[in-house]
Order: structure tokens, then C-alpha cells, then sequence
């Protein structure tokens, strides 16, 4: 207990010490002019802090065994779950992300909305009962039931680890902003005191933690974005007509952002990239993780039913407070800059980035108070990510690779929870380097880009395994790889890694989004292969999918039935 205590107390003075220097150093530390000491939302994110490290310190005191520290024991409510897997789902690309797609290019920045929605009755009716019934900790128990362990196991942590690894690049470079917003600190230290948090919470608190700050931000956050919005509202007397119409005015680009091609041009990149927000909703590592924390498969379908609507709803905050973002700042040139062409640039001053204009509208329509408080809000938003991306992540190494594939038979509860522990610390200071490489992307696109790899490897193999006979260990690893492996190299080469982040003149990949190309190939790498193997393994493993079937439809009966 001694130690889950002096890392907290430290932690806490990680975050106090940031806030002396600050102080110290005033407004011109770094490389760029900070905004003045904001000293009302310094005190609120104190406080926040403070709070969610005494929320970590109980859960620690009561997580005693694996189960308490990946799935919380299966004792969360339907109702917490919802909210926790909403504060899980609503991440820094929906509140600060989509927010800024929608301020500068109109409707085309809903399609994040809308694809991240519409992945959701995927997840209800085809997923969530079955990995409660079958799974434990992650969904490679699902995954691998009938199927080979250790090929499953691996594939499976491999695809977690990348999708967490594009998805912490969005969280970290949005947290980043925002401590260096508060602070005036430079964005290095800014991001290294956000992974020292995301370690503390993980390493100590596991689900437990994790879920109570989760429910938290997202009761903070919807609470926020109400107001917000309805600020927005109440200043054109709330007739969104009469917002839409002054938005059209006031934006650069006049009425094309009420049509499309303000954000994706062209109609195969606009289908990809909805095919990677729809579909791998249901392959996100740490969502899939929320399906064991209730007690049984019920409980599960009422989690996806209330989190859907909670976040139906906060998307339709996000465009309200996108194009409320126009009337508001745009007129304001101390917000922006306008290019020679004419065309938005980038906002400036208060915010410092383009991700950044939920904030600044706060400031206009609630003032410095409102304004701290939305801004500890936006930081507990990425906290809460942050801290279910490293559990999956963490659990994806000690409980899939060295539980059952490296130490199989040999391990025990406590062995596996200390490695977990040690892997996200680990995974902390990689967060921290890749917050601190892309500090200049987009935190929807990064968030698009771990949804088109978990569409391409994760949500191929988890479906094909729960839903055709056919497959086999042999065709789950090699599409699984072929989507994995495409969706990667293609991102890689696409405009916003291959131009923007590495510098090269054109992108070798001409579309934003690779899963119109490589979640195809995994279906159907994982369908011829799985029909050309005739091997006994295979046979056996689609003898046993009759056994899988009646276990993930009723959650009794076939307990040990795993094809190894």
C-alpha cells in the first residue's frame, strides 16, 4: 500500500511543480508566446487531480486479485458502465477534435460524428452479449475460444498495441496542448506530466480507477457541452437557422461549409474513412474491455443501449459548439489568422493550435471562470481515454502474451498484475514520445487512423471467429496480419504521416484512410485461407464452433473448449 502512496503524493507534486514553474517562468517560457496564467482553470484541473488520485488511492486499497484489476470484479452497474463506457468513448478528437473540423470546414467535420455513431448498434447486436458470455479480460478470450491460443493471443496483442499506439498519439498531443495552454509550459514537459498521471492511475488503480474517473469526466463533460452549447443557442434567441446563417457570413470559405468536400474531397476517401469509423468501433481494445466489468450479458446489452444515446447526443453538442465557434471567434481576429488566399490559417493567442476552439469559445460565451472549468474538463476527458487505452494495452501484454503464451500454466494472479503494472509504465513514457513527435496533428485524424487498423485487424478476426463455422486458426492469423499490415504500411504512406509528420513532397498512398482497401482483405484473407486448410486443427476447431455458439448465446456449458 506504501508505495500506491508515495506515487500518488509524487504525482501530485509532479502536477504542483508544473503549476511553480509556471509562475516562475511567466508567459514567454518555450518556443512560441503562452497565454497569461489562467488562475481559475489552474485551480479547477488542481483539483480534478487531486480528486482522481484519491479515486485511484481506494481503488487500490480494494483491487486484491486479476479479476479486481482488469474487469473491476464484474460488479459495475449497467448505468455507471454507460457512462463509464461513454467518458471512454468521448474522447479529446470528439470534444476538441471534431469541434475544430466543424469551425473550419463546416459539415464535412461531422462525418467523424456520424461514423463514430453508427459503429454503436454493431457493437450491440453482433458483439457485446457474446464476449460477455465467452470472454474474461480481453477480447482475445473471445477471439481465441475455439482457436488456437498462443497464434490468437499474439495476433490479437499485436493489434491492440498498434491501435492504442495511434490512439494515445491523439490523447497525448491534445493533453499536451491543454497543460501548455494552463501552464505556460512547453509542450515536452506538458506531455511528460500527463503520462506521469496516466501511469499513476493505471499502474495502482486498474479498472476500478479507471472506471470511477471515466464516469466522472463524462457526467463533467456532457454538463459542459450542455451549457456550452446552449449558450450558443440562447444568443440566437435558439434558432439554429439563424446560427447556421451568421456561420455562413462570418467563415472564409462562405457557403461550402454547408456542403461536402470541406474535409474530404473525394467520395473513395469520404467511404473509407466512414468503413474505419463505423466498423472498428467494435475492435477498439479498450471499449471491448468495458463488456466484463458488468455481471452478465444483460447487463452488457443495457450498457451499449444508454451509452449510445449519451453519445448521440454529445455529438450533436459538438456541431452546435463547432459552428458557434465561427459566430463567436471568427469575427475576433485576435482568434485567427486568415491567409493571403483568405482562407483559415489557424487559431491563435488564447489557444495557441488548431485543436483548440471548444476552449476559446468558452472564454467568449462564459468567461475565464467557464473557461477554466472546461478546460479541466477537456484534460479529464483525455485523462479518462488515456487511462482505459494503457489498461487495454497493459492487459493485451500480461494477460494475452505472458500469461497464456509465454509463462502458460506457470503464472499466477499476482505475477500477471505486477507485469501489467510494469507494461504501463512502460507504455507511459511511449505515450510520451509520440505526444511529443506529432504534436502538430490533428487529434480526429490520429483517432481515424487507429479506427482504420482496428477495423482491418482487430474487428475481422473477432467477428469471423463468433460468426462462421469455417474459420480457422490458420485463416484468423493470416487475414488478421494482411489487415493489420496494410492498414499500417498505408497510413504510413499516406498525406498525414508521409507528408506532414516525415516531410516528403507527395503522399505514395493517395487517400486519407486504408480500410475501403485493407478491412476487405482481411475478410477475405481470413475466408480463402480458412477454406483451403483441411488440417485436423481446423477440423477440430470448426467441430467445436457448435460448442462456442450455445456458450455465447446462453453463457453456460462450454467452459475449457478451447482447440489446443
Amino acid at each position: 500500500m506504501r508505495p500506491s502512496r508515495s506515487l500518488a503524493v509524487a504525482s501530485a507534486a509532479v502536477a504542483l511543480t508544473a503549476a511553480t514553474a509556471a509562475v516562475a517562468a511567466g508567459p514567454d517560457l518555450g518556443q512560441t508566446v503562452q497565454s497569461a496564467t489562467n488562475w481559475p482553470a489552474i485551480v479547477i484541473f488542481l483539483l480534478f487531480v487531486l480528486l482522481t488520485l484519491g479515486i485511484t488511492y481506494r481503488a487500490a486499497m480494494s483491487t486484491k486479485t486479476a479479476a479486481d484489476f482488469y474487469a473491476a470484479g464484474g460488479g459495475i452497474s449497467p448505468g455507471k458502465n454507460a457512462l463509464a463506457i461513454a467518458g471512454d468513448y468521448m474522447s479529446a478528437a470528439s470534444f476538441l477534435g471534431i469541434s475544430a473540423l466543424v469551425f473550419t470546414s463546416g459539415f464535412d467535420g461531422l462525418i467523424y460524428s456520424v461514423g463514430f455513431l453508427v459503429g454503436w448498434p454493431i457493437v450491440l447486436f453482433l458483439i457485446a452479449e457474446r464476449l460477455r458470455n465467452l470472454g474474461k479480460f480481453t477480447f482475445a478470450d473471445v477471439a481465441s475460444f475455439r482457436l488456437d491460443q498462443t497464434a490468437i493471443r499474439v495476433l490479437s496483442a499485436v493489434g491492440t498495441l498498434t491501435v492504442v499506439a495511434f490512439y494515445l498519439i491523439a490523447q497525448m498531443v491534445g493533453a499536451g496542448s491543454l497543460i501548455k495552454l494552463l501552464f505556460g509550459l512547453p509542450y515536452g514537459y506538458a506531455v511528460a506530466i500527463v503520462g506521469v498521471l496516466m501511469i499513476v492511475y493505471v499502474a495502482f488503480g486498474g479498472m476500478k480507477a479507471t472506471t470511477s474517473v471515466q464516469v466522472i469526466k463524462a457526467c463533467l463533460l456532457l454538463f459542459g457541452a450542455t451549457v456550452m452549447a446552449l449558450a450558443v443557442l440562447f444568443h440566437y434567441g435558439f434558432n439554429p437557422n439563424a446560427m447556421m446563417a451568421d456561420a455562413v457570413k462570418i467563415q472564409p470559405k462562405g457557403a461550402a461549409i454547408l456542403g461536402p468536400g470541406g474535409f474530404v474531397a473525394d467520395p473513395v476517401s469520404t467511404i473509407s474513412l466512414g468503413l474505419a469509423l463505423m466498423f472498428g468501433t467494435a475492435g477498439l481494445p479498450h471499449i471491448l474491455m468495458r463488456f466484463f466489468t458488468v455481471s452478465d450479458a444483460k447487463d452488457a446489452r443495457k450498457s451499449v443501449f444508454f451509452a449510445t444515446g449519451l453519445i448521440g447526443y454529445f455529438y450533436i453538442l459538438t456541431f452546435i459548439i463547432g459552428f458557434g465557434a465561427i459566430c463567436f471567434l471568427m469575427p475576433d481576429s485576435s482568434y485567427y489568422t486568415i491567409k493571403p488566399d483568405g482562407s483559415y490559417d489557424k487559431l491563435t493567442g488564447l489557444i495557441g493550435g488548431g485543436n483548440m476552439p471548444a476552449l476559446a469559445l468558452s472564454k467568449a460565451v462564459g468567461g475565464s471562470l467557464f473557461y477554466g472549468f472546461i478546460a479541466a474538463v477537456a484534460f479529464a476527458t483525455i485523462l479518462a481515454v488515456v487511462a482505459g487505452l494503457t489498461l487495454a494495452a497493459a492487459s493485451a501484454v500480461s494477460h494475452d502474451l505472458y500469461a497464456n503464451v509465454i509463462a502458460r500454466g506457470r503464472s499466477n494472479e499476482g505475477r500477471e498484475v505486477l507485469i501489467s503494472k510494469v507494461t504501463a509504465v512502460v507504455i507511459g513514457l511511449i505515450a510520451i514520445a509520440l505526444g511529443y513527435v506529432f504534436e502538430t496533428i490533428n487529434v480526429a485524424f490520429m483517432v481515424g487512423l487507429a479506427f482504420a487498423v482496428a477495423a482491418s485487424c482487430n474487428f475481422p478476426v473477432l467477428l469471423m471467429s463468433l460468426m462462421w463455422r469455417g474459420t480457422t486458426t490458420n485463416g484468423a492469423v493470416a487475414g488478421g496480419l494482411l489487415g493489420l499490415v496494410t492498414a499500417v504500411v498505408m497510413v504510413v504512406l499516406s498525406k498525414g504521416v508521409w507528408v506532414d509528420v516525415f516531410h516528403n513532397s507527395a503522399a505514395l498512398f493517395p487517400y486519407s484512410s486504408p480500410a475501403l482497401f485493407s478491412m476487405p482483405l482481411a475478410f477475405l484473407g481470413i475466408y480463402v485461407v480458412s477454406k483451403m486448410d483441411n488440417s485436423r486443427r481446423a477440423q477440430r476447431e470448426r467441430a467445436l464452433f457448435e460448442a462456442q455458439f450455445v456458450r455465447s448465446e446462453t453463457g453456460i456449458g462450454a467452459a475449457g473448449a478451447h482447440a489446443h
